[in-house]
């Protein structure tokens, strides 16, 4: 007995000693070096042992997830009262099919780009206007479309791979439909959508100053169910990973963050000053909400700190005087890649904020555009106006490795990349929605 009882001193000692370590190593991999140093002498623990870049953060959101889940399984959501009409698997991601890029490493990349795999395409569906929006679900199952006629297509993966066989038919017998929802509640053209993290809910923000909640699970459910009022046009949705939590990149030049549950609304008590050019055209939270980051109509790319919304770090100028239309983080966090009115793609080093690499080549002056990472984030796509052409790179080597017509009637206005396989989506101004996917 008294030999199991030392086993466990020691073990819990040992547990303490590693999160010690990992404590020190996230605030000095953040740049408190005070804090670390303070830690570190408290605790008796190295200020330079060595541990993987945001470890810490991808173990306690690793930990939250395993919570949310046991709580989603036991017990109902208080906030969504849902149906069963959805598989129940929703929300479940997939393990990557390769490890993320890892752009840190100093290595000779020129002459060692790799080719982007031929993909096939289809003409899905098309809005009574223009397609301005699209985004997948994090597992990859769904992907929504929004639209200046106000209407959000919801479409299922699954049907969209069946609708491009040969010959495609379904149980019945007729056309494959991948379709599966339409909705209809919103006054003005729909700007940006998300889906909730573990739960079969849908966001809009639109010009008419809300964010509407769908309940996509329901089969008839045609109207949100939960409105957010804003104050002004909102241009950029983004759910906290804990699906608690939601940002608004709106006209006004600070991000609104909601309480979903109580619908309370804050602002940074610190926030810089940004002049009357500081709408936000899109604002994205890193993968485990520890930051997110604004691309913003005078050009800067801002950085802030999940937990006290405090603006950390301001790139300037990051697309010259012209809009700055996105900005995303990579999977480690560690980089963000925006892209801008200036026709230049841009890769940021977040713990710096020093420029890493540019994707040249592609010219982007006119559409709110956004460039994106494939799922592997071994490449880059972004659109090229001119020529009415998707552009890709090698992500690693920024060498320009492909440029493929859209097959949209004029210029297509956004691409969105699933995040669990090698497909994507192009929304033209011709109204249409694309699927594409690797040829195998």
């Amino acid at each position: 007995m008294e030999n199991s009882s030392l086993e466990q001193v020691l073990q819990d000692a040992k547990l303490h000693r590693q999160i010690n370590s990992l404590i020190v190593a996230h605030l000095r991999d953040n740049n408190l070096y005070q804090a670390a140093s303070v830690v570190a002498s408290a605790t008796m623990t190295s200020l330079n042992d060595e541990a993987p870049p945001n470890k810490l953060l991808e173990l306690v959101a690793k930990g939250l997830a395993v919570e949310k889940d046991e709580m989603l399984r036991g017990v109902p959501s208080s906030a969504f009262d849902l149906g069963t009409s959805i598989p129940s698997g929703y929300g479940s991601i997939p393990a990557p099919r390769t490890a993320a890029v890892d752009f840190g490493a100093v290595q000779e990349t020129k002459g060692s780009s790799k080719s982007f795999p031929k993909h096939e395409t289809r003409h899905l569906s098309e809005h009574k206007n223009i397609a301005r929006c699209a985004r997948f679900s994090p597992d990859g199952k769904f992907v929504a479309t929004g639209s200046s006629d106000t209407s959000i297509k919801l479409f299922e993966v699954a049907k969209i791979k069946q609708m491009m066989l040969p010959d495609a038919r379904d149980a019945r017998d007729g056309p494959v439909r991948p379709v599966i929802r339409t909705f209809y509640d919103h006054l003005q053209p729909i700007n940006d959508l998300d889906f909730h993290p573990q739960n079969t809910v849908l966001i809009s923000g639109s010009k008419d100053n809300t964010i509407k909640f769908f309940d996509f699970s329901k089969m008839t459910a045609k109207r949100a169910f939960r409105v957010i009022q804003d104050t002004h046009n909102v241009r950029s949705v983004s759910f906290h990973p804990s699906g608690d939590f939601l940002l608004a990149g709106t006209d006004h030049p600070i991000p609104h963050l909601y309480d979903i549950n109580t619908f309370q609304c804050y602002l940074s008590a610190n926030a810089p000053e940004i002049n009357d050019n500081g709408a936000i055209n899109q604002v994205r939270y890193s993968a485990t909400g520890g930051m997110y980051v604004t691309a913003s109509k005078d050009g800067t790319i801002r950085l802030w700190d999940g937990v006290t919304a405090n603006c950390v770090r301001s790139i300037a100028g990051a697309h010259g005087t012209a809009e700055a239309t996105s900005a995303n983080f990579t999977k480690d966090q560690r980089f963000v890649l925006s892209s801008g009115k200036d026709s230049t793609v841009k890769l940021w080093e977040v713990g710096t904020g020093k420029l890493v690499k540019q994707y040249l080549g592609a010219t982007h002056t006119q559409l709110r555009c956004q460039a994106v990472f494939n799922d592997t984030e071994e490449f880059v796509l972004s659109i090229d106006e001119p020529t009415n052409e998707i552009v890709i790179w090698d992500a690693l080597t920024a060498e320009k490795v492909a440029k493929w017509p859209s097959n949209h009637i004029g210029a297509f206005r956004w691409l969105e990349h699933s995040p669990t396989e090698a497909a994507y989506v192009t929304c033209g101004t011709d109204r249409s929605i694309r699927f594409w996917k690797e040829s195998l």
